[in-house]
């Protein structure tokens, strides 16, 4: 029987989905970053017009949705499954935006990498046959995650010179079997790395290792190198964790010239105060439904690897003296569907 997974963890696509439509919101302190021209929507307001900081999530996930259906000119009735995450408890944000909408529902937690698992199984699934179209929806809200994670706003807690900001913002794509591309042609999927990091306040270094581990994963199930791509894009590891991940790939004998990290993207250090950069679901996919798919539609670039990571920990679980596991899937993009 023919396969189409190589090596340990990748898969290969043999039809590889087009991105029809992608569209992202985001908060007052992103729309001030500079990336804010390749935002869809800059909210004036981070409450979004709700009364609770949750139905602000939800409603964030809603409006990215149905700007990318516009995009790809399609109804959400036609959407043959919906594949959404984000990082409050029971993904709560995700479910209730969904509410109402009538589309098959798969809800995921992958922490900050939850783009890339919603990226690999739409992918997988539209690959196999399984429907026509797929939408794939994540968010974080600083005030939500500050609650859960850390302490609510009221209390003004001091941030450590490692801790990240969480961002505001939504990011969605329409996925299509058939299309013009950009494609999705290979997905190496993550496994669990620990490495013993216990600093909730320092995701980047519990995130890298898995990063790095994904990375060279990856590159032996596929043959390919750094050098087969124009960009390759970690998610949110921030300032710290990238120069870790880059570290941890040269003592490996990989060399990378060619990284990118969202969250040391979206905002701009010298004059927004958020330490060591930016992190939450909606980091990597705000940056990757603006900034990184545009760029390729406009010829920039043809070859992107999206990896974007995850610190795969809870408030119960670091009361109890656990470590962080962390995770991180790698997306092989490219402008072109052959090989």
């Amino acid at each position: 029987m023919s396969t189409k997974k190589v090596g340990t963890q990748t898969a290969v696509l043999a039809n590889p989905p087009s991105f029809a439509g992608h569209a992202n919101v985001v908060g007052k302190k992103e729309g001030e970053g500079p990336l804010a021209e390749t935002f869809d929507y800059i909210a004036e307001d981070d409450t979004f017009g709700e009364s609770t900081w949750e139905k602000s999530e939800s409603a964030m996930q809603k409006q990215a949705l149905s700007l990318a259906l516009d995009k790809a000119g399609q109804p959400a009735s036609n959407l043959d499954w919906l594949f959404a995450g984000d990082l409050l408890n029971q993904c709560i944000g995700s479910s209730y935006a969904a509410r109402g909408q009538g589309i098959p529902f798969f809800g995921l937690y992958g922490a900050c990498s939850t783009m890339g698992e919603g990226l690999a199984l739409a992918s997988m699934t539209l690959d196999g046959g399984f429907g026509e179209w797929a939408g794939v929806v994540v968010s974080s809200h600083f005030c939500s995650a500050e609650r859960q994670y850390r302490n609510p706003l009221e209390y003004g807690g001091q941030r450590t010179p490692t801790a990240q900001w969480t961002v505001t913002g939504s990011g969605a794509v329409v996925l299509a079997r058939e299309g013009p591309g950009p494609y999705i042609t290979h997905v190496t999927v993550g496994k669990i790395v620990d490495k013993g990091i216990k600093d909730a306040n320092n995701m980047g270094a519990a995130m890298a290792p898995a990063a790095c581990d994904t990375l060279e994963a990856h590159f032996q199930d596929t043959g390919r190198t750094p050098k087969d791509y124009d960009l390759i894009v970690t998610g949110d590891l921030g300032s710290l964790g990238s120069e870790l991940l880059l570290e941890l790939l040269r003592r490996d004998g990989i060399q990378m010239s060619n990284h990118a990290d969202c969250g040391m993207l979206i905002f701009d250090p010298q004059t927004q105060d958020v330490h060591c950069g930016g992190s939450g679901c909606g980091c990597s996919a705000s940056v990757l439904t603006g900034h990184f798919l545009n760029g390729m539609r406009a010829g920039r670039w043809q070859n992107i690897l999206f990896c974007p990571t995850g610190a795969l920990h809870s408030p119960t679980a670091s009361f109890q003296g656990e470590s962080i596991p962390g995770i991180c899937h790698a997306i092989a993009i490219s402008t072109k569907k052959g090989k």
